[in-house]
């Protein structure tokens, strides 16, 4: 009866473009609020903060998966597509955050895996059994070589071969990430049908979108082509020390299959009956590309983001040469932007060699927010959190665990929440922690930062209250400006506003020629730029000289 009233509240067709402009903050459940004491967070722990969220000024939150599984990849390793994993809580529980962050004002985007399984998942225990039975073909399965070797030459994500032998069948199955994440068949009519109807369980609850994980890989090529390999150069580069051989290989035919677009338009079918959207997490060799098809049009995807802007290259000229590309993907389909997830390295960490610094982790909240298309704002980025130093005896990523110690898995961003500064373990627990705090970021509790007038989290809040004050940031076209004097620059335009932006991502100062004279294609002749203050980012100033931005600053000036 539940499902029922719940589906009935939501009228197909009454979602609007929301999600456009959206600022979406990601809760990582593990590591946000444990409310039971057992040293991980759950969805209590959520409902309890959901006020905090609320006061940000996001629009929605991204829940990272909390559904039953064995966590071998920490919950993308699903075994019950419908059930809440005692870890975490209830769907009772669910459906009391879902209850509170709606009075709120805040629409709830869930996870789903659709490309893998955990292999304790009813559906891969019963294709394992036997080449004949129901479930035979709900995976991928392919013998081995005569020589009793893989099927061909795919590798894993996480490290070696893609493949593993499953005796039962006398068959390899395949696996893009653990060999504990076998790769659902989405070729199978069957097995797309029932991931749609897992989708549509929680749409019926009422949530209001989802986030696709690495929704680019559900389909294969059939034929089972081995990939080419990268050129010579590229191998010599990439086959260093510590570097994953992932990358040695063109990744081909191993997922992005053209099908699998049909599979979108399926799925977007299902959401614009129930208003949801959905953002896809595109990860591929050609990923402007990529994006571009999978949100192209009214019959793929809303949104999608890749990690275009999660590695380690902040410069003004890979800013402007990124975003230059995705130009197409925002001609043709819509962007989400994303600096840093549960992922990558701490933005505040990656983008400054390691120092932190408090101003360029208000930069870069700024400059995410300041462009075309909507934001994900990963948890403890509005704090400034530095990428946590975890010891080797307490990692838990097997990603880390696989390639230490040259790269240390993802650990060091999916540590706790620093609630109090002055409470064990920053108050994200009363137990020992899943994963330990990190000493630097005490300081940077939300208690303390919230009793101060001046902090990075305050910045953030008047920020994204700033954002939504200027139509031109909310809804105008994006118009990039030639890389000049090291600063990126670009305009923001609609009908009735234009704004000049630009912004210093670099530890040392920078002056700029005025800008009517150094954008003088975009500022008009005769016309007067008013410099706008309360952005949240250190401000840059103009003068009758030029402009002057300093280390980490942003100049924001409105056409007038």
């Amino acid at each position: 009866m539940r499902e029922e009233t719940r589906a009935g509240e939501r009228q197909a067709g009454t979602a609007d473009d929301w999600w456009r402009h959206a600022v979406i903050y990601q809760i990582y459940p593990r590591s946000f609020m444990d409310a039971n004491g057992d040293g991980t967070g759950d969805l209590p722990g959520i409902v309890d903060r959901l006020d905090y969220v609320r006061d940000l000024g996001v629009d929605a939150i991204w829940i990272s998966p909390f559904f039953k599984s064995p966590m071998r990849d920490f919950g993308y390793d699903v075994s019950d597509y419908r059930a809440v994993d005692p870890l975490f809580g209830t769907l009772a529980d669910f459906d009391r955050l879902l209850e509170g962050a709606h009075q709120r004002g805040l629409k709830v985007i869930i996870d789903q895996v659709l490309s893998h399984s955990s292999d304790q998942h009813p559906w891969f225990l019963a294709s394992r059994e036997s080449r004949d039975n129901a479930k035979a073909d709900w995976y991928v399965w392919a013998n081995a070589k005569p020589d009793g070797g893989p099927p061909n030459n795919w590798l894993s994500v996480f490290g070696g071969g893609a493949w593993q032998w499953e005796p039962r069948r006398g068959q390899h199955y395949l696996h893009n990430f653990l060999a504990s994440q076998p790769d659902l068949n989405c070729h199978n009519a069957e097995v797309r049908q029932a991931s749609l109807d897992n989708l549509e369980f929680w749409l019926k609850r009422g949530v209001d979108g989802f986030r696709l994980d690495a929704v680019n890989f559900c389909m294969h090529d059939p034929q089972l082509r081995d990939n080419p390999p990268k050129s010579d150069n590229a191998q010599r580069f990439l086959s260093g020390p510590g570097a994953s051989p992932y990358a040695m290989q063109e990744h081909r035919f191993d997922h992005s299959h053209p099908n699998n677009l049909a599979f979108m338009a399926n799925i977007r079918q299902l959401l614009e009956r129930y208003g949801a959207v959905a953002l896809g997490e595109i990860g591929s060799d050609n990923s402007q590309q990529a994006l571009a098809e999978y949100t192209r049009g009214e019959n793929r995807l809303h949104m999608a983001y890749s990690f275009d802007f999660m590695g380690d290259d902040c410069s003004p000229a890979f800013l402007h040469k990124t975003l230059t590309a995705l130009r197409p993907v925002a001609e043709q389909g819509w962007l989400c932007l994303a600096f840093g997830n549960h992922d990558v390295r701490r933005v505040a960490s990656r983008w400054t060699d390691g120092t932190a610094d408090a101003a360029a982790a208000r930069l870069f909240n700024v400059l995410l927010g300041c462009l075309r298309g909507a934001v994900c704002l990963y948890q403890g980025d509005e704090l400034g959190l530095p990428e946590a130093d975890v010891p080797y005896e307490r990692l838990q990523d097997p990603y880390g665990l696989n390639f230490w110690p040259t790269f240390k898995g993802r650990d060091g961003c999916r540590t706790p929440m620093p609630w109090r500064a002055d409470a064990p373990h920053a108050g994200f627990t009363t137990a020992e922690p899943w994963l330990p705090v990190d000493a630097r970021h005490y300081p940077l509790a939300v208690d303390r930062q919230l009793a101060a007038a001046d902090t990075t989290l305050a910045r953030v809040r008047t920020f994204l209250a700033f954002r939504k004050a200027q139509p031109a940031l909310m809804h105008g076209e994006q118009t990039l400006l030639p890389p000049r004097h090291d600063a990126l620059a670009f305009t923001r335009t609609t009908q009735d506003q234009t704004l000049l932006l630009c912004f210093n991502p670099g530890p040392a100062p920078r002056r700029l020629p005025p800008p009517t004279t150094l954008f003088a294609e975009t500022v008009p002749a005769g016309a007067q730029l008013r410099e706008l203050e309360g952005h949240g980012a250190t401000p840059g100033r103009m003068g009758p000289d030029g402009l002057a931005i300093p280390p980490w600053g942003a100049w924001i000036g409105e056409v007038v």
